[in-house]
């Protein structure tokens, strides 16, 4: 088995990537086999020794910004109790591949998850404990994009793994436009002058700031995971 080249990563899960297919062909739910893949690669990055820390969205059940009507400070909590239900679901699932995991939400709902606290989260993961963030940065306008960048930062991590329903960063959307061209390597300072859709502007510009690598995969291959953890050259590295 190949060695892993980073120590201490962030995973950043998107809610869609979780998400099952409707009969009317939108995505929506939790997929349980999806989620068992997920919680299968995690499972043999832990092995390897990797600290993992893990954000997820909210996207297969909400998504404030695009509920117009709403409040927007209101949607956006409301996207957040969406990325608690998914860190709690994820986290069981990592469980059954016998891992010691903690959840740990911006907002305090202790009844069933720990409140962040940075420093309480890496001791978690210098212990050798799966640590899942929710409820984003605990700040309406601001996107889980954001609070994996700042996560990261906060604890130290060597990349965001960015596991996403395309398998790289493209000059324009690969679903509307075949003749797309895909980046092997960029810059953060290029995917804010294109505007390329890898992260938001905000998380972006974090990341450019405080030199986060980013790695963009495919979630779908379930060997991608694994693979970026290598090194191996898959999808997209921003830095």
């Amino acid at each position: 088995m190949s060695k892993p080249v980073y120590k201490r990563v962030l995973i950043k899960v998107s809610g869609e990537a979780l998400a099952c297919k409707t009969e009317s062909g939108k995505s929506f739910g939790i997929d349980t086999n999806m989620l068992k893949s997920v919680a299968e690669n995690i499972k043999q990055i832990y092995d390897m020794g990797v600290e993992i820390a893990i954000v997820v969205g909210g996207g297969n059940f909400w998504r404030g910004a695009q509920n117009g009507t709403m409040d927007r400070t209101r949607a956006d909590h409301i996207g957040m109790l969406a990325t608690v239900m998914n860190s709690l679901a994820l986290a069981d699932a990592i469980e059954q591949q016998e891992i010691p995991v903690r959840v740990q939400t911006a907002i305090e709902m202790r009844e069933i998850a720990e409140q962040y606290i940075r420093n309480k989260a890496v001791r978690h993961l210098e212990k050798g404990r799966v640590t899942i963030f929710g409820c984003g940065t605990g700040n309406p306008f601001f996107t889980t994009d954001t609070a994996a960048a700042l996560r990261a930062v906060e604890i130290g991590a060597d990349v965001i793994l960015l596991a996403k329903n395309v398998d790289g960063v493209y000059d324009k959307d690969p679903v509307l436009y075949p003749d797309a061209v895909k980046y092997s390597r960029i810059t953060h300072q290029e995917v804010l002058q294109k505007n390329l859709k890898v992260m938001d502007s905000t998380a972006a510009s974090l990341c450019r700031d405080n030199n986060v690598k980013i790695h963009v995969f495919g979630v779908k291959n379930s060997d991608n995971m694994l693979k970026a953890i290598c090194g191996e050259d898959i999808g997209t590295v921003v830095e």
